[in-house]
């Protein structure tokens, strides 16, 4: 579905996307994009941020609490890191920014049609450790038996970790690996998604994401009672958002 209140981009987009195989809905505002989310439960979104009404990032927020799997892929005419970060804050899981291509739109579309279907590498796996359960296959995480609330790119990110515990990896890495571009990396958007994460496992007994400080995040399962009394600097850092 495409989200554009500009007819002649919209229709652009649409007839190119028709083109590449995909089946495209148009809608021109806000109202008319959330009534056919509930009508369609499209697989993908493309999300004008500039809308008549409501702006996109409220329009984002509301498809994203009734929808957590649906692909969203801000479209924007702004290049600035708060603008990117609002969306991805927002449960946006990808941007594009005006002007762009339509190899490089395709490209996009498809790595985030492909990664909400889950990477290769760990589909179907079981990934455990402490009282963290990640079921790959069904998109499913638990901790002590309870199933926790995270947004896809939140699940995909928390699994790039956790399959490769003890790891050291970058924003850029974990850039490429999650949202398939390094352009993420640059941003606090990996931070915002490590906030959201953490929040989550709150009530886990172990702390799981740590910081190296300028470098990036390493999986570690770690029962809370033993970082009590650990100095300051292996703690687990809680990045601002």
């Amino acid at each position: 579905m495409i989200v554009e209140d500009d007819a002649v981009i919209l229709n652009t987009l649409a007839y190119n996307l028709e083109r590449q195989g995909f089946g495209v809905q148009k809608a021109t505002s806000g109202a008319e994009a959330l009534k056919l989310a509930r009508k369609l439960r499209p697989d993908l979104i493309l999300l004008d941020v500039m809308l008549p009404g409501e702006t996109g990032i409220r329009v984002c927020e509301k498809i994203r609490e009734e929808d957590r799997e649906v692909v969203i892929v801000m479209i924007t005419a702004r290049d600035a890191e708060e603008d990117k970060v609002r969306g991805f804050e927002a449960g946006a899981d990808d941007y594009v920014t005006k002007p762009f291509g339509m190899k490089e739109l395709v490209a996009r579309i498809n790595a985030n049609l492909k990664r909400s279907m889950g990477s290769p590498g760990t589909r179907g796996k079981v990934l455990e450790a402490g009282d963290l359960r990640l079921d790959t296959k069904n998109f499913v995480a638990q901790v002590k038996d309870e199933p926790l609330s995270l947004r896809l790119k939140e699940f995909e990110l928390l699994v790039a970790l956790a399959s490769r515990p003890g790891e050291l990896k970058s924003r850029e890495d974990l850039a490429k690996e999650v949202w398939d571009h390094a352009g993420v990396g640059s941003s606090r958007t990996i931070d915002v998604h490590i906030r959201r994460i953490r929040a989550s496992l709150a009530e886990s007994d172990y702390e799981y994401v740590h910081t190296a400080r300028g470098l990036g995040y390493r999986f570690e399962a770690r029962p809370k009672r033993e970082l009590e009394g650990a100095p300051i600097e292996e703690r687990p850092l809680h990045p601002r958002g």
